[in-house]
């Protein structure tokens, strides 16, 4: 079984940047729904609201951010690896993305979400690079 020795470009320092970053968008979102449970009087541990459509598209936004943070950050970590500036940038354009999206949705009307799918290019893009990386490390360089 052949081994492949792995080294940490110092530009992983990006990657690395970009998670940072991604926390800082996780504890935004996070406040918004804190925010919003107050103004519309959502007592814990209710998700969901029977009288605010408003509240419930803020705890989507975070919600939904949430269901595909673990996928992103393993693309984003992993391919990082090898393609340590193209992944960051992906990141980055993903954070941007769920801002918008979240922004959308907090409008009260749920198809301006929408607005926030770039961000399934930028996921695309660490796809890509995840692939390639394996490629490298199976097949050689």
């Amino acid at each position: 079984m052949a081994s492949v020795k792995l080294e940490i470009p110092s530009a992983f320092g990006y990657v690395v940047a970009v998670v940072c970053l991604s926390w800082v968008l996780l504890n935004w979102l996070s406040l918004q729904v804190v925010r919003a449970r107050k103004r519309y009087n959502v007592k814990y541990p209710e998700m969901y609201s029977d009288s605010s459509l408003v509240f419930n598209c803020i705890q989507r936004a975070h919600q939904n951010t949430l269901e595909g943070y673990p996928s992103f950050l393993v693309m984003l970590l992993l391919g990082g690896v090898a393609f340590p500036r193209m992944c960051a940038g992906a990141g980055v354009v993903w954070i941007i993305s769920r801002v918008v999206y979240a922004r959308g949705y907090y409008s009260g009307e749920p198809s301006k979400r929408t607005r926030g799918a770039f961000g399934y290019v930028a996921l695309l893009i660490l796809l890509i690079c995840n692939v390639v990386f394996a490629v490298q490390l199976l097949w050689g360089n």
